[in-house]
């Protein structure tokens, strides 16, 4: 581990520490450190909130950069991203059934929320088992994309007939969701979420090593006894359950996915992938925890903040890669 890289990262965990401290302190209430171990007043329960709040962009800034950093080193593709394979438009669609078809039924709010993660879940987790089903049949990495862009298309299109034809209630339950929500994440559904992330860290570490194999073509990686058709798996479960996870409870916010991997690169490149991979989780919680700060102050949605942040760079990206 070089000099230059432990400098970076200690930077990176001392803006990480400032992002926390400035997220805990932002709301309509002024808090004391105090309130931060009571769960028995009024305060303690709104600093609770506040602390799943940060603890949920942890995991948000992990997952994402993590999930799109696999898909961009297997794809050789810096523009790839986690809904890349189509995973997040299905995850959609699985909360617009929920939400539109649902509507007759009275249940209480926690369960409301609970059902809504839990169909955006399923709904990605199906869609990882039909991937992995028909990834013998795609030889060319170019076809896993393809698919995921018709994925997208599709799940798209049912959507929009399901927001032409819902009750207005419907509609904007859907469209709130949608904008993503950091403040809304209950203790449990934080430890569900780490129990996802952590499976989903564990294989795409796994990926690290064939990855650089993979990355010197598929001849070079072969004869280097790199298993092709286990990486593939691995990156594919890898990144549907990082992407899926945040999807489910915080919505559709991965943008950074594409962003901060580019941000890494320029940061400290050439470096080895461990280095990028390691990069990519602490940058991600940085970038992550500071969004959570400007959606507190603005009362703007994550999902806006993230997209106004990522279209211009990844504009950037293309452009600049047309220069060159």
């Amino acid at each position: 581990m070089t000099k230059n890289f432990k400098i970076t990262v200690l930077l990176i965990i001392i803006g990480i520490m400032t992002a926390v401290a400035v997220n805990l302190n932002i709301g309509f209430l002024k808090l004391n450190f105090s309130d931060f171990f009571s769960s028995d007043s009024d305060l303690g329960q709104i600093a609770q909130l506040r602390i799943n709040r940060v603890l949920a962009m942890l995991l948000a800034g992990i997952s994402i950069p993590a999930s799109g950093f696999l898909l961009q080193e297997y794809f050789q593709n810096p523009l790839a991203g986690p809904s890349v394979l189509g995973i997040t438009s299905v995850a959609s669609l699985s909360v617009a059934f929920y939400i539109f078809f649902s509507q007759d039924f009275e249940l209480p709010e926690i369960l409301q929320n609970s059902f809504l993660s839990i169909s955006a879940i399923v709904g990605s987790l199906l869609l990882m088992f039909i991937l992995l089903a028909f990834s013998d049949r795609f030889q060319d990495k170019s076809f896993l994309i393809i698919f995921g862009f018709l994925v997208s298309a599709l799940a798209g299109a049912v959507v929009s007939i399901l927001q032409f034809y819902a009750e207005s209630q419907s509609l904007k339950n859907y469209v709130l969701w949608s904008f993503g929500a950091n403040n809304q994440v209950s203790a449990g559904q934080i430890f569900i979420l780490t129990i996802i992330v952590i499976c989903g860290l564990f294989l795409s570490f796994k990926t690290i090593k064939p990855l650089i194999g993979n990355s010197l073509g598929s001849a070079y990686a072969q004869s280097l006894g790199v298993n092709l058709k286990q990486l593939k798996f691995f990156v594919i479960i890898a990144s549907s359950l990082l992407s899926a996870s945040v999807t489910a409870f915080l919505g559709p916010i991965l943008f950074i996915g594409i962003v901060v991997p580019h941000f890494c690169r320029m940061i400290y490149n050439p470096a080895k992938l461990w280095q990028q991979w390691i990069l990519n989780m602490i940058l991600g919680i940085f970038i992550m925890e500071v969004f959570s700060v400007v959606s507190e102050t603005t009362q703007f949605p994550l999902n806006v903040i993230t997209s106004l942040f990522g279209i211009p760079v990844i504009l950037t990206m293309m452009l600049s890669s047309r220069a060159r």
